[in-house]
């Protein structure tokens, strides 16, 4: 089963990070459920901006942690790569 770690952008501009096993119904827990993240619960709707697949869950945390201490700067430059390729 693959993992994905990924990036949001909420209404107000933020960037959200997590990782998940299941991006479509993270996603959308993230945009209408009650079990979404309580930061993006209030900052809705949010956007897919970029993610990255993985084979484990383990690796798929790693990456979370490390994109969480790029500076915003260095995320939006993931996010605008992705969009030219």
């Amino acid at each position: 089963m693959p993992y994905f770690t990924y990036i949001l952008e909420c209404t107000d501009k933020t960037l959200y990070i997590g990782a998940t096993n299941n991006l479509e119904k993270r996603l959308h827990e993230h945009n209408k459920s009650k079990s979404g993240a309580h930061y993006t619960k209030i900052r809705r709707p949010v956007v897919l901006r970029y993610f990255e697949k993985f084979p484990t869950l383990k690796k798929s945390r790693a990456r979370e942690a490390e994109l969480k201490r790029l500076p915003r700067e260095k995320k939006l430059e993931l996010i605008n790569i992705k969009k030219i390729i």
